[in-house]
C-alpha cells in the first residue's frame, strides 16, 4: 500500500493487520535512518523532540572539521547559511517558494520578531487563542502591552480548533494581527488554514502561522493558503536537536513593509562596513539578528534533505495511518479503562500526534515511561500525547505502545507512582 488510499479497518485490530501496514509501508527504510537505542523501548515522543538522525551525526561532524579546518575562513560559506537552510526546509515542508524562509534564533524570539514588526507596520487588535502553546501567547501579551494594544484572546474547543467564523468575529472593530498555531500542541486539531487565513485577511489582518507541531507532519502550503508570516521550531518532526534553530516566514509581498523590532548586525545593509547607523537590507536578510548558529544549521539542513528523501505527502499520509491505528486502539482498548480521546477523529483535521486523556493522566504517564519502557510526554491537565513521527515510527509501536498502556491502567500498576510534580512534564 502505498498510502494513498483509506486505512483497512477491523472491528476488533490485531497485532498482525499493523505488522501487515508496516510490511506494505513505502517508508519504512527509513526507520534505519535513526539511532533509537533499545529496541524494547517505544519512543511516541517525536512531537517533542525527535531522536538523533544518522545524517544529522554526519552533518555536524563534518561541519565540526571545517569549524577545525577552516577556522574563521569558514565564514565566507557560513554566513549565507541562514537562507540556504530556509529555501531547503521551504521546499521540503512548508510549500513556499525560495527566499521567503530563514532558520535562526528560537521560535520565541522569531515571533517576537514577526509579531512585533506586525504591529509596529499596522494598527488594531492582536488576536490569538487561549489554548494556544504558552510562549505564543506570553509573547503576545507582552507585545500587546508595550505597544497598547487590546489582546483579543479567542475561546475555543481545542478538539476542533478555532474556526473561520471565531476569526472573524474577534477581529470585528479592527485587527492588526491574527496568530493561531497549525496544529494544536495538546489535541494535535489541525486548523483549517487556508479559511482562517482568508477570514483575517478580510478583517485587514495579517496571519501568522505557529507551525511547531505541523512542520513536517502535515503540508501546510503557505504560499497557497495566502500566510502572511510563519514560524516553528525543527527539533520535532525535522529531527534537528534539542535547542535547534527555529524557521521564520515572511511572505515575499511583505519583506520591505515589515522590520524586525531587534537591529542586529547580520540584518544590517553592508554588514561589514560597520557603518554607524543601522540600515535593513532588503529581503529576508532583514529578519535576521544577531550570529547564527552554524552548528546546529547543519543538523537541520540534514533533517529537511531526510524529508525531501521521504516525500512530505506520503510523510503526511502514512501520519493519518498511524493515528488512524491509534484511534481505532483508544476506542477498543482505552476508552473502557477511562480514557477518552482528546484529539479530532477525522484524519485529515489532526496533525501527527494523538491525545488520550484520563484522568490520573500523570501517574500514568509515569508509570508508561518507567514500568513499561514506552515514552510519550503529559500536559496539563489530563493529556497523555503519543507523538506518531512517519519516518520512524512503525504501526507495531503504536499496537503495543496503546497495548502496555492499557496494561498499566488495567492493572492499576500505575497507583504506586508518585504524583508529585515535575519541572519536565
Amino acid at each position: 500500500m502505498g498510502y494513498g488510499g483509506r486505512v483497512a479497518r477491523t472491528a476488533l485490530t490485531p497485532r498482525t493487520a499493523a505488522a501487515a501496514l508496516d510490511a506494505a509501508d513505502p517508508l519504512a527504510g527509513f526507520r534505519d535512518r535513526f539511532a533509537l537505542g533499545d529496541e524494547g523501548r517505544i519512543y511516541v515522543d517525536g512531537n517533542s523532540l525527535g531522536p538523533l538522525a544518522h545524517d544529522a551525526r554526519a552533518a555536524l561532524a563534518a561541519r565540526i572539521d571545517e569549524w577545525r579546518d577552516r577556522l574563521v575562513t569558514g565564514w565566507n560559506d557560513w554566513v549565507e547559511a541562514p537562507a540556504a537552510v530556509g529555501d531547503r526546509l521551504a521546499g521540503a515542508a512548508l510549500g513556499a517558494a525560495p527566499g521567503q524562509v530563514i532558520v535562526s534564533d528560537s521560535t520565541t524570539v522569531n515571533l517576537y520578531k514577526l509579531a512585533g514588526g506586525a504591529l509596529d507596520a499596522r494598527p488594531g487588535a492582536v488576536v490569538a487563542d487561549a489554548s494556544d502553546f504558552p510562549t505564543d501567547r506570553y509573547v503576545l501579551q507582552g507585545l500587546a502591552q508595550r505597544a497598547g494594544r487590546e489582546l483579543r484572546m479567542l475561546e475555543t474547543d481545542p478538539i476542533a480548533g478555532p474556526q473561520p467564523a471565531d476569526v472573524e468575529a474577534a477581529c470585528a472593530g479592527g485587527a492588526a494581527l491574527v496568530v493561531l498555531s497549525a496544529v494544536n500542541y495538546r489535541s494535535g486539531a489541525f486548523a483549517r488554514m487556508a479559511e482562517i487565513t482568508a477570514a483575517g485577511h478580510e478583517a485587514g489582518a495579517l496571519v501568522l502561522w505557529d507551525l511547531c507541531h505541523a512542520a513536517g507532519a502535515v503540508e501546510v502550503d503557505l504560499d497557497a493558503v495566502g500566510a502572511d508570516l510563519a514560524v516553528g521550531c525543527t527539533y520535532k518532526y525535522l529531527n534537528a536537536g534539542p535547542g535547534s534553530p527555529a524557521l521564520l516566514y515572511v511572505r515575499s509581498g511583505l519583506q520591505r513593509e515589515l522590520r524586525s523590532p531587534i537591529w542586529g548586525w547580520f540584518s544590517q545593509e553592508d554588514q561589514f562596513a560597520m557603518g554607524p547607523s543601522y540600515r535593513p537590507v532588503a529581503g529576508m536578510g532583514r529578519f535576521l539578528a544577531g550570529t547564527p548558529p552554524i552548528l546546529a544549521l547543519a543538523a537541520v539542513d540534514a533533517g529537511a534533505a531526510m524529508l525531501a528523501d521521504a516525500g512530505l505527502a506520503r510523510v503526511r499520509a502514512k501520519a493519518a495511518a498511524l493515528t488512524s491505528l491509534a484511534v481505532d486502539l483508544h476506542d477498543e482498548r482505552l476508552a473502557p479503562l477511562g480514557f477518552s480521546l482528546g484529539t479530532p477523529r477525522e484524519p485529515e483535521r489532526r496533525g501527527a500526534h494523538v491525545s488520550f486523556r484520563h484522568p490520573d493522566a500523570w501517574r500514568i504517564c509515569r508509570a508508561l515511561i518507567e514500568r513499561a519502557d514506552v515514552i510519550p510526554d503529559f500536559r496539563a491537565p489530563d493529556s497523555i500525547r503519543f507523538g506518531l513521527a512517519p519516518l520512524y515510527t512503525r504501526h507495531v509501536d503504536v499496537w503495543d505502545a496503546i497495548d502496555r498502556l492499557a496494561g498499566i491502567v488495567d492493572s492499576g500498576e500505575h497507583a504506586a507512582m508518585d504524583d508529585a510534580p515535575r519541572r519536565v512534564t
